[in-house]
């Protein structure tokens, strides 16, 4: 079967570092080899990048500066990692892809959609995922939870109404895509389990019969 490339969205606390065990353990138990990704990081220099961008600063980092981290390290990451993999077929889980630069820097820090697409196509041209997972979380909610694993970082200190926005574009982008599900994660997250297992389980017999 050809591999895949699945990708998991969410806000902070959604529980996606779970769900990716999860997925991580379906694909295993079908024979096939898979990998982790994450973003921003992934590689020696977007795990540098990724510190760049989480740390806090003690000067003001601009909502642009933002936005080209963010693609520096997922353009080093796709290049040098994903599309490697998948050439020598292996399935690959990404923690995060393009879908949260849309909603966080698109939607969160309000940045032009269209500067956004630019940059999209100047660093991935039309390189996307086979299969997106959004755990659908309320700020209030994922924030709490992302306290209880300790101090927040940069990003998650960005504020309630940043959040908001955010999820707001992330919804947007699910209801436009005909490769995505949305999961209440919410819920407890026995439950999230079963609901992404169940849908990723539909997804993937959709695929097998389309090969």
């Amino acid at each position: 079967m050809k591999p895949r490339f699945i990708v998991l969205e969410g806000l902070e606390g959604a529980g996606k570092t779970s769900v990716i065990q999860v997925i991580e353990s379906f694909l295993k138990e079908r024979d096939l080899l898979v990998i982790n990704t994450r973003e921003p990081g992934g590689t020696p220099m977007s795990e540098a990048i990724r510190g760049c961008v989480k740390q806090n600063w003690d000067e003001h980092v601009t909502q642009e500066t933002e936005l080209l981290l963010m693609y520096a390290a997922r353009s080093q990451l796709v290049n040098n990692v994903i599309k490697p993999a998948l050439q020598t077929n292996r399935w690959v889980i990404g923690d995060r892809h393009n879908w949260s630069s849309i909603a966080y820097q698109g939607g969160g820090r309000e940045i032009d959609l269209q500067s956004l697409e630019q940059l999209k196509q100047l660093t991935l041209g039309n390189f996307e995922p086979d299969f997106t997972i959004y755990l659908d979380v309320t700020p209030e909610i994922g924030l709490a939870r992302a306290r209880g694993r300790g101090e927040l970082d940069r990003i998650e200190q960005a504020g309630m109404d940043f959040f908001v926005r955010a999820r707001k574009m992330f919804h947007s982008l699910v209801e436009q895509s005909s490769k995505a599900c949305l999961i209440d994660a919410n819920q407890d997250m026995n439950q999230v389990h079963h609901d992404v297992l169940e849908q990723l389980s539909n997804w993937f017999a959709t695929i097998q019969v389309g090969e």
